[in-house]
C-alpha cells in the first residue's frame, strides 16, 4: 500500500430541515390551529481513529465528505428526520488542522477516539412554536441552519516507541527486518526506504515495543532537503531515538562526522526534539576487524559519554539482542512523578516546534505559489518591443 502522511479534505455537515407552515384542516373543525412541525437537525461529521489504517492515501481520491441533511417538518406536528452523522476513519496518530485558521483542531492518538470537525445545522421551527394567546394563527417559521463546512489538513505522525535515525544506507531497514516481522525494502544503494514503516519487536511474551523505520536524512534535511522535514516530523512522537551509524561507509567518510551531521539537522529542526534520549549503534560491524570496530566504538563513547553505544550487525544479528534489551529497559523503567512531568513538558514543546515548523512550511509554499502566479501575470501582460540597430 502506498504511504501518504499528509492530505487535505473538505467536510460538510448537513443542513437543518426547515420548519413547516401548516394549519389543522379537518371536517367540523372550522378554525384549526397551527400544526406545523419542526425540521430535523443536520448530521455532523466526525473523525475516528482506526488502528487498521496506516496511511492517508484514500483521502487523495476522496477529498470531500458530506453528512446527511435534516428533513423538513410537516403538518400534524410531524418533526422531520434528523440527518445521520458521518464518521470518517483516519489512522491513529492523525493531527487535524483547520486550513483557514491554521489552528490544530485535535490529535487522534487513541484507538476509537472521535473528533467533531463539522457541526450539523440546527433544525428550523414550525409555526406551532410561535402560537400564543395573542397570535392564534402564526405564519412564522424558521429555516434550518447551514451545516458547518471546513477545509482540513490531516497530518499523520507515526506512533512508535523507538524511531530509527541515520544517513541513507545506514542499514535501518535491514535492522527492522532483523528484529520484527516487518518487511521494508532492502537494497545496496541510498534512499531505498522512501516512506516510513513500523515494526513490532517482541523479546518475550511480556516485552514488546514498536520501532519506526524513517527514511534516511541528508545534510539540509531540517530545511526540507530530501523531504527531510516530513521525515523528521515522524520522530516527534517517539519516546527514544536509535541512531544507526554506518561503521564502514562506502564513501570512506568518518562515522563520527556522520553522527555530528545528523545531530545538527535534528537540533536545527527542533531543539526540543534533540533532547529525546538517544542510543547509538555502530552497524555493519561485520565488515570491519573486531579491533577496528571496538576502537570506533570507544571514539564514539568518548565523544558522547552520556549515551549507550553498541556495536552490531543487522545483517548477521550480531550484538542485536543486547541492544534490544537495553531499548526495552529504557522504555519500561519506572520513573518518578517529576520525570513524568518533565517528559510531558518535553513532549508539549516538541509538538509546538513541529506545529510551528509545519506552519512555516505552509506559509513558504503559499508565498511560492503567489510569486509564481505574479510571474505568470507579468508575462501575460508584458509588451514585447523589437529593437533593431541600423
Amino acid at each position: 500500500m502506498q504511504f501518504l502522511d499528509e492530505a487535505s479534505i473538505t467536510v460538510i455537515a448537513g443542513h437543518g430541515g426547515n420548519g413547516s407552515l401548516s394549519f389543522r384542516r379537518e371536517k367540523y373543525v372550522a378554525r384549526g390551529g397551527p400544526d406545523g412541525g419542526d425540521g430535523g437537525d443536520g448530521g455532523s461529521v466526525y473523525l475516528v481513529a482506526d488502528d487498521h489504517l496506516n496511511t492517508l492515501i484514500d483521502f487523495r481520491y476522496q477529498p470531500r465528505y458530506r453528512a446527511e441533511v435534516g428533513l423538513g417538518g410537516s403538518g400534524r406536528n410531524k418533526t422531520g428526520a434528523s440527518g445521520s452523522d458521518l464518521y470518517v476513519k483516519v489512522p491513529r496518530g492523525t493531527t487535524v488542522i483547520d486550513e483557514e485558521t491554521e489552528q490544530i483542531i485535535g490529535d487522534l492518538t487513541s484507538p476509537g477516539e472521535t473528533l467533531l470537525v463539522a457541526t450539523g445545522g440546527r433544525r428550523g421551527l414550525g409555526n406551532t412554536r410561535f402560537k400564543s394567546s395573542t397570535n392564534r394563527a402564526p405564519r412564522k417559521t424558521t429555516p434550518g441552519g447551514d451545516g458547518e463546512e471546513r477545509r482540513l489538513r490531516l497530518q499523520l505522525k507515526l506512533l512508535a516507541d523507538v524511531a530509527l535515525l541515520g544517513l541513507p544506507n545506514a542499514g535501518k531497514s535491514t535492522f527492522v527486518r532483523a528484529v520484527s516481522a516487518a518487511q521494508p525494502k532492502v537494497a545496496n544503494y541510498p534512499f531505498t526506504t522512501l516512506v516510513p514503516s513500523l515494526g513490532v519487536v517482541r523479546l518475550d511474551s511480556e516485552t514488546a515495543f514498536v520501532v519506526a523505520d524513517i527514511p534516511g536524512l541528508i545534510e539540509g534535511a531540517a530545511e526540507g532537503a530530501g523531504l527531510g522535514t516530513r521525515f523528521l516530523r515522524h520522530l516527534s512522537r517517539a519516546r527514544l531515538l536509535l541512531h544507526l551509524v554506518d561503521a564502514a561507509p562506502l564513501d570512506g567518510s568518518d562515522p563520527l562526522a556522520s553522527v555530528a551531521l545528523i545531530e545538527a539537522e535534528l537540533a536545527a529542526y527542533s531543539a526540543s526534539l534533540a533532547e529525546l534520549p538517544v542510543v547509538l549503534a555502530l552497524n555493519k560491524a561485520d565488515l570491519l576487524p573486531a579491533e577496528e570496530a571496538e576502537a570506533l566504538r570507544e571514539r564514539l563513547q568518548s565523544s558522547y559519554p552520556d549515551r549507550d553505544v553498541f556495536v552490531i550487525s543487522a545483517a548477521t544479528k550480531a550484538g542485536v539482542e543486547p541492544l534490544l534489551w537495553k531499548l526495552a529497559e529504557s522504555l519500561l523503567e519506572p520513573v518518578s512523578e517529576e520525570e513524568l512531568e518533565a517528559r510531558a513538558d518535553l513532549r508539549a514543546r516538541i509538538a509546538r516546534d513541529v506545529r510551528d515548523r509545519s506552519a512555516q512550511e505552509r506559509n513558504a509554499r503559499s508565498s511560492e505559489r503567489r510569486a509564481a502566479q505574479e510571474d505568470e501575470d507579468d508575462d501575460f501582460g508584458a509588451e514585447v518591443i523589437e529593437v533593431r540597430d541600423d
